[in-house]
């Protein structure tokens, strides 16, 4: 979070008239802290018109970091944040948590209150303190216009909050339709089916029927349905909000729930990714979920796309309704020629004493049968890295077929566990 080190002009002015009101309010409960501060606030600025808000969508954080307004600390007050450290990248980050701050914005000036932050929804109550209720409100609507459009980011659901993912963002945009390993019959259809969807808008709406869409990829796990699902997104080139959990200890589930969709209808038209179905959906949040889906609060322009390794889990309700999924898309282990274009693929990045032949490529093919995309690129690294560990000069046309064997046992054994499990 970056700041202004000088204070706007006329700032030096307004001076707050209760230095102490942040600590005196801290203490209290979270219900009671609110009103009292707000109270509090009124009688002090008889003059000055005060909006309080605690809504998700007024991330004045990263409005400001975005340069879009300026938040510099009163100086003669403390400013809380914290402080924190990503290791990979090695970002450092500080957040604004409690504090006092003057406000440059659109040539004005005034000020604005951070109370403290909400561990269930990471939310700040916030007071902007303004000369009239048009600029405090015209402020207001400013940030949170900007905080539900999503700028070239993936804002992730999880533990009750959404966040930003720059790893997720670049794994998207690292992930292409066009290398993507699938019968060609089944690519063309995904892709005809959820491109059309966008640029039909006009059409659903002249013959009455909603414009949402709800797309189901299924099938065992590692066989390509999240790079499917990343390579769709980048290919369709529309907001992406990601769920990945609906739980978190200090929120409840239906709020959750409720949260992401509403989320999904003011950032429309995007694509809602509901990622392992099967562990989303519980007894106790079914209904909350049909409810959401069915879009009695409109889902128009939502493209919802979901994975699931387990479909038999599913209650039909969710899978065979067809306004709530009305497409299903099977993923099922590569043939063998996806596994053959597959290790080519993987060979063109080796160098060019690990390569395989061309012989070694359809060997390996062959040998591999009943291999998930998931095993056929650990059997890649792993025979790379035994070629890596090896005493004398031996490629991996050699090595491979000893790893496949390898992998395979693996695979038996973890077959066998589930079983008696």
């Amino acid at each position: 979070m970056q700041f202004s080190l000088h204070s706007p002009n006329g700032a030096a002015e307004r001076q707050p008239k209760h230095p102490h009101l942040i600590h005196a309010h801290l203490g209290l409960g979270e219900d009671a802290r609110g009103y009292y501060a707000g109270a509090e606030l009124a009688e002090l600025y008889p003059d000055r018109a005060i909006l309080e808000t605690n809504s998700c969508a007024f991330d004045i954080r990263a409005y400001a970091d975005a340069a879009q307004c300026v938040l510099t600390p009163h100086p003669q007050l403390h400013a809380q944040f914290i402080h924190d450290w990503d290791s990979q990248p090695q970002k450092f980050e500080r957040r604004i948590v409690n504090g006092w701050f003057q406000v440059a914005w659109q040539g004005h000036n005034f000020d604005l209150l951070l109370l403290y932050e909400s561990a269930a929804c990471h939310e700040t109550l916030a007071w902007i303190i303004a000369p009239d209720a048009a600029l405090a409100e015209s402020f207001f609507r400013a940030v949170c216009a900007w905080s539900s459009t999503v700028h070239d980011e993936v804002l992730v659901f999880e533990d009750g909050y959404w966040r930003k993912s720059d790893e997720l963002f670049s794994a998207i945009r690292a992930a292409t339709w066009d290398t993507l390993i699938m019968p060609a019959a089944l690519k063309q259809q995904i892709r005809d089916d959820l491109t059309g969807f966008f640029a039909a808008r006009e059409t659903y709406a002249r013959y009455g029927v909603p414009w949402k869409r709800g797309v189901v990829l299924i099938g065992p796990p590692g066989n390509g349905k999240t790079h499917a699902v990343k390579a769709l997104v980048n290919m369709l080139g529309r907001p992406c909000l990601y769920v990945k959990s609906i739980d978190a200890d200090r929120s409840h589930e239906h709020g959750n729930i409720r949260k992401v969709f509403e989320r999904a209808r003011s950032t429309a038209p995007c694509v809602l990714v509901l990622e392992d179905l099967d562990t989303l959906v519980t007894a106790e949040n079914r209904s909350v979920i049909l409810n959401e889906l069915d879009g009695f609060a409109g889902n128009d322009g939502i493209l919802t796309l979901a994975t699931t390794n387990y479909p038999e889990r599913l209650d039909p309700a969710i899978l065979d309704r067809p306004s709530r999924f009305d497409r299903k898309y099977h993923f099922e282990l590569p043939v063998l020629a996806e596994r053959e274009a597959f290790i080519a693929d993987w060979n063109t990045r080796l160098s060019d004493e690990l390569r395989l032949s061309t012989t070694g490529i359809s060997a390996a093919a062959v040998a591999t049968d009943g291999f998930s995309f998931a095993y056929l690129k650990e059997l890649m690294i792993s025979a790379t890295m035994a070629w890596m560990n090896q005493t004398h000069a031996k490629g991996l046309d050699h090595i491979l077929p000893i790893q496949v064997q390898l992998l395979r046992s693996q695979m038996v054994t973890q077959q066998t566990d589930s079983l008696t499990v």
